[in-house]
């Protein structure tokens, strides 16, 4: 398959008043994973082409196991949170940049800077 999961559809919305078909989980180093621009929360407008407006959940699911090899999904990036779950973390997280992103560098640096003090220091 395609390495994810979708949600939506006319007969179950994921988002209030809303029919479109929404990626709801990515499987790890699977097609979508591996190529990497793909996102949980992403709206999947078209597949190949083919306009996914007003399909039940079942169709579209259709259309993705009937792709073929080369798919080509036109898409639209969730900028801010809706109704329901995008992501299976499970743990708050907001999907921002994690803090010891932030942390482990700035404290490498403050390591290595210590050291180079500490080197010119014994050769005065």
């Amino acid at each position: 398959g395609l390495g994810f999961n979708i949600v939506g559809g006319t007969d179950q919305q994921y988002v209030a008043n809303d029919s479109s078909i929404y990626v709801s989980w990515i499987k790890k180093d699977g097609a979508a994973y591996l190529d990497g621009r793909l996102q949980e929360g992403d709206k999947i407008v078209a597949i190949n082409g083919k306009d996914l407006k007003d399909l039940r959940h079942k169709d579209a699911v259709e259309l993705f196991r009937n792709a073929g090899y080369h798919v080509s999904l036109k898409i639209q990036r969730r900028l801010q949170p809706q109704n329901g779950p995008v992501s299976h973390r499970g743990d708050g997280d907001s999907g921002g940049l994690p803090l010891a992103a932030i942390l482990v560098p700035g404290l490498a640096l403050a390591v290595t800077a210590v050291w180079i003090l500490l080197r010119y220091r014994q050769r005065m």
